[in-house]
């Protein structure tokens, strides 16, 4: 009996462990809304790695999940297209980095707005929705900052046909980086 009871507290403290490793270290996202659309669609599941940043500093085109810089209890999906130091515009249906267009093969459709040239400082990043001109992002004159980032989207785990890692988009090689 005694081993028995030995084996199940073992076992209770293994899966509690577990289960604080893991709220450590990835959380679950539900998409919201349309802007991020064709790459994510609402209601979707997302699994977040929310430690890769502690090792690794943010990239232009990682699609990230953030505090709202007006709500902190809401949640943000959106990819970072310029990162601290940048100067980011966008004109005649492009986004400009440093002054060259991005090539945008996620993106619903060429952005209709213009934002003007602005420099981004040092621990804020520039974030668009991939629907372009269906999305609350940056373009409305808010930044995001490396505080608020919660982490990195990683998998698409709901629905089952979706189920996958997401893709990556490394804007860097366009830019020369």
């Amino acid at each position: 009996m005694r081993t028995f009871l030995r084996d199940i507290l073992g076992a209770l403290i293994l899966a509690v462990l577990i289960f604080f490793l893991l709220q450590t270290t990835v959380q679950t996202s539900v998409v919201v809304g349309i802007s991020m659309e064709p790459s994510f669609q609402e209601g979707q599941r997302l699994l977040v790695n929310k430690v890769v940043y502690n090792f690794y500093e943010p990239e232009r085109g990682d699609v990230i999940v953030f505090h709202s810089p007006k709500n902190r209890q809401a949640d943000y999906i959106k990819r970072i297209i310029a990162l601290p130091g940048d100067t980011i515009e966008v004109k005649g249906g492009a986004v400009y980095v440093n002054g060259l267009p991005l090539d945008e093969p996620y993106i619903k459709e060429p952005p209709s707005y213009t934002f003007n040239r602005r420099k981004i400082s040092e621990r804020e990043y520039f974030v668009l929705g991939d629907n372009r001109n269906n999305s609350n992002d940056s373009h409305n004159n808010w930044i995001v900052s490396r505080e608020a980032i919660i982490g990195k989207v990683w998998f698409k785990i709901w629905p089952a046909g979706e189920w996958g890692l997401v893709p990556n988009y490394p804007l860097e090689e366009q830019l020369g980086g």
